[in-house]
């Protein structure tokens, strides 16, 4: 067995692979600039031929770079161009796996959690907060993200921070109402309480004022007072992926339901959205205590139920509990009890 680290040095140094990846970035880069919306279902088809043909590390590392080099760049990019290549993503996220939608994400977030760090000065940032914003649009990402995301910037609340407010809750206000009222409105109190204390802070007044009142707008769902709301691309590009996702998943289903915490630190405590994903960090259970006071109780046992749980090879505590309930219980909902204890 050759692990995974000394098998990519290995991958390398060889030539071969060099000159396949070469390739492969060649054809996918061909399919990416030829993008638009007539030929959307044509490419995607050839994408996933390409997912079938090739390693899907391969797909999934080429695919991300080509997008982000396209997409990531110091001018703002035009909204059409970004979701078309952000519905691409989605369709292969449901028609291929839930793992293209999942690197590409934790790319873009990554990326965008550095930029806003580093304080650049182009529009990377917005260009960055659209690819996010519009995975949400084609259910690649949960609200939870996007909550995550508003929760960050509303606490930093500086003056490019607000701006990158305005910016996400025009492109995903209303479909956050839709999905979580309660988050929002808890959202909204904050920003006006930041708002309340940072007022001395800015010296030109309008664009928080203008915040607020476009979040205002968005609690009472008054598409109106926010310039520049049109959700009709959207809707209909959303239209255009129930038509090319082949399986009834397209909806929520296949979300990933991941915090922005969760994203960041993927490298230290693993990818648990993603099925059968590696992980090289400490393991869950290293303590022998702790695995000790793991260990379930039910009540006291009769010997004869024990010796049973031996005989048919019940060879863990747990195990030994659960067998022990489903024994002793006198209906199902005292089982149902007893096993959530």
């Amino acid at each position: 067995y050759v692990p995974p680290q000394i098998r990519k040095a290995q991958e390398a140094l060889d030539d071969k692979k060099r000159e396949e990846l070469g390739r492969l970035k060649k054809m996918v880069n061909g399919l990416i600039n030829r993008l638009s919306e007539p030929n959307l279902s044509s490419i995607s088809g050839q994408m996933e031929e390409l997912y079938m043909a090739n390693s899907r590390k391969d797909m999934n590392d080429t695919l991300t770079d080509i997008l982000m080099n396209a997409c990531v760049t110091p001018v703002a990019m035009p909204t059409r161009l970004l979701m078309e290549h952000v519905l691409l993503v989605s369709i292969l996220h449901h028609n291929v796996g839930i793992e293209v939608g999942a690197h590409f994400l934790e790319a873009v977030v990554k990326k965008f959690d550095e930029l806003c760090k580093s304080d650049a000065e182009g529009k990377e940032c917005e260009n960055l907060l659209a690819l996010i914003a519009h995975l949400y649009n084609f259910h690649v990402v949960h609200c939870l993200l996007i909550f995550d995301i508003l929760k960050k910037l509303v606490s930093a609340f500086t003056e490019k921070e607000i701006e990158l407010i305005l910016f996400l809750l025009k492109n995903v206000g209303f479909s956050l109402r839709k999905d979580d009222a309660l988050a929002l409105k808890e959202l909204i109190t904050e920003a006006q309480k930041k708002a309340s204390t940072a007022e001395k802070k800015f010296q030109d007044q309008t664009r928080v004022r203008f915040m607020l009142e476009s979040m205002l707008a968005l609690r009472n769902n008054d598409m109106r007072k926010i310039p520049g709301y049109d959700p009709e691309p959207v809707e209909r590009l959303r239209k255009l992926q129930r038509a090319l996702v082949h399986s009834s998943g397209s909806g929520k289903d296949t979300q990933l339901r991941v915090s922005l915490e969760s994203l960041l630190s993927a490298d230290r405590v693993g990818r648990w959205w993603i099925v059968g994903s590696s992980w090289t960090g400490a393991p869950m259970i290293t303590d022998t205590k702790s695995q000790a006071q793991q260990k379930l109780h039910v009540g006291k046992v009769s010997s004869k139920i024990m010796e049973l749980a031996r005989k048919l090879r019940m060879n863990t505590d747990i195990r030994r509990s659960i067998f022990c309930v489903l024994m002793m219980s006198e209906d199902f909902m005292d089982a149902f009890e007893k096993l959530l204890k």
